[in-house]
């Protein structure tokens, strides 16, 4: 081999070795090695087919729907008108309570009745839409024996009218039963007379996203069954009861019936308090509807299927555990007495980042306390409010400073001096009110979807009474509605007052949301119950858009 040929083959070993070691020698050129003589060259390499995926179905099967709530698929059950009361028991011929305001389902609750005739049915229904027929059957009719029981005088010191009754009718609950408002129906058997006994059944493993609490506590404060109330009018000694003033009670008891009113026009809510009509005695300085607000409000919720469970707030009192799981608590209507523990409860739950909604007035008023029954010892039968007489409260005549947070007085005032505006973001002004409610923000998220500009008005849903910002509003409080509240023409103030009126919205720094109407009247606007029995109608679809906004972010 001459040297040529010597350096060509070294030269042409580089570049294989090269091109084998993966190197970009671009400038060199591509040496291709040829066969030996006589043999064939190696068959081409084929690329891999290529992958092809599937084509997509025609039509592709929907995602799986939510499961529903426990409220939803309640009321896609079948209800009931049923639960009417046909022929209310006007003159007493039946009547009854329950041994607690609220019941864990699956456990026991006790009927105490009292009749003259000797025997009586009782079917218990469970409140809510129903698609528009308003309650289930869950229980009955149930036949039971009558009792005719003893009605205890007032306490000559405090009015206390607490009833030791016998003979009770003991409900055992179901566990399936959904968490709501209950009415146990009882029709006695001589003239098919009826009136109700009002529970609340609980779900205390529930984890729904919204709490709602029924106000029993204002309920019985106005309750003057036994001829004493904590108002003076309808403590008289005069029968029926209801129908004078007197001396009004320091204690009232949940140990008795609700009272009929003397409105005959609301009978057809016998026994069931403020939930399904306003049943306070007629008097000529309280010009206001007998219509109620509270079941318009559940009625509303359960048709758009919010996923809520049910409390009293007498369970708010004894626990904060009811709030544990939800992110929304829900006040409704007339919420007017409280306990410390139940505001205590509340203030902790936004410290925590739970949401506030009152969708009502008059909330958050008076102070209470709530005690053990003398007559059956059982815990929280007994509301205690001295009031315009707070002086007199023994915890205000004591020499112990401590209690003074416990007098029962009004919150705003001295010596409690928690203003519930602290909380709600607004406080009581006025009440007999009937005017519109006027928006003063449009451009806030609350209305939007309404169409609603400034100026616009909400016919007939500021009343009867009103709440408003007065200074002492958490930082960062928004205004929404903005509203003239004037007084209706009565007896008990012959000079017309007026008021502004306030719709709020604020932040809390842990992330809670509080959401307050000022007004009682607005769960009107939401659905049309009482109409036209006992209201006109305020359905309006801008309230609507406004619930269904605030819920929707709370």
């Amino acid at each position: 081999m001459n040297k040529t040929m010597y350096l060509s083959t070294i030269l042409a070993g580089f570049v294989l070795l090269t091109a084998a070691c993966g190197g970009e020698g671009d400038s060199l050129p591509q040496v291709v090695s040829s066969p030996p003589p006589g043999e064939a060259p190696p068959p081409p390499v084929e690329p891999p087919p290529p992958v092809v995926s599937p084509p997509p179905p025609v039509n592709p099967p929907p995602p799986p729907a939510p499961t529903p709530n426990a409220i939803a698929r309640e009321n896609e059950r079948t209800g009931t008108t049923g639960w009417k009361l046909i022929f209310p028991a006007t003159n007493r011929e039946i009547e009854g309570y329950a041994s607690a305001a609220s019941v864990n389902h699956g456990k026991p609750i006790r009927f105490y009745v009292n009749t003259t005739a000797p025997s009586y049915t009782i079917d218990v229904f469970r409140m809510g839409w129903y698609g528009g027929l308003g309650g289930r059957r869950v229980m009955g009719p149930i036949q039971v024996d009558g009792t005719r029981q003893i009605v205890p005088p007032p306490d000559p010191t405090t009015g206390l009218v607490d009833c030791d009754w016998i003979n009770p009718f003991t409900l055992v609950t179901e566990d399936n039963w959904t968490s709501g408002v209950y009415l146990a129906k009882l029709t006695e058997a001589t003239n098919r007379r009826q009136s109700y006994i009002i529970f609340v059944v609980r779900d205390d493993e529930a984890s729904a996203h919204y709490v709602f609490q029924l106000p029993v506590t204002t309920y019985q404060a106005y309750n003057f069954w036994g001829g004493r109330s904590l108002y003076s009018y309808g403590s008289g000694s005069q029968l029926p009861w209801g129908s004078s003033s007197g001396t009004a009670a320091v204690k009232v008891s949940f140990n008795c019936p609700y009272a009929r009113s003397t409105n005959s026009n609301v009978a057809l809510g016998m026994g069931a308090g403020e939930f399904l009509t306003n049943f306070l005695p007629v008097a000529e300085f309280y010009p206001t509807s007998s219509a109620g607000w509270d079941y318009n409000l559940v009625r509303w919720l359960e048709r758009e299927g919010y996923d809520v469970t049910y409390i009293t707030n007498i369970d708010l009192h004894a626990s904060a555990s009811v709030l544990a799981r939800a992110r929304t608590y829900i006040s409704s209507g007339h919420n007017e007495y409280w306990s410390w523990g139940m505001r205590e409860n509340i203030r902790a739950f936004r410290e925590a980042g739970g949401n506030l909604v009152f969708i009502g007035a008059n909330t958050l008023d008076w102070q209470i306390r709530l005690e053990k029954s003398p007559a059956t010892g059982a815990d929280h039968r007994v509301l205690v409010g001295w009031k315009e007489r707070f002086r007199e409260d023994p915890l205000f005549t004591d020499s112990t400073a401590s209690n003074d947070h416990l007098v029962t007085t009004r919150f705003k005032d001295p010596p409690v001096s928690r203003s519930e505006e602290a909380l709600m973001g607004v406080r009581f002004l006025l009440q007999y009110v009937a005017d519109d409610m006027v928006v003063s923000n449009p451009s806030h998220w609350v209305f939007h979807d309404t169409g609603l500009r400034n100026g616009s008005r909400l016919p007939g849903l500021l009343g009867f009474e009103v709440d408003g910002v007065t200074g002492n509003q958490p930082p960062g409080t928004e205004i929404l509605c903005t509203s003239l509240a004037v007084e209706l023409p009565n007896a008990r103030n012959p000079t017309i007052e007026s008021a502004i009126s306030h719709m709020v919205m604020y932040r809390w720094p842990s992330g809670a949301q509080v959401f307050a109407t000022g007004t009682m009247q607005w769960s009107w606007g939401l659905d049309e119950y009482n109409v036209p029995q006992l209201r006109s109608s305020r359905l309006n679809p801008a309230a609507i858009q406004i619930t269904k906004n605030v819920l929707s972010r709370l």
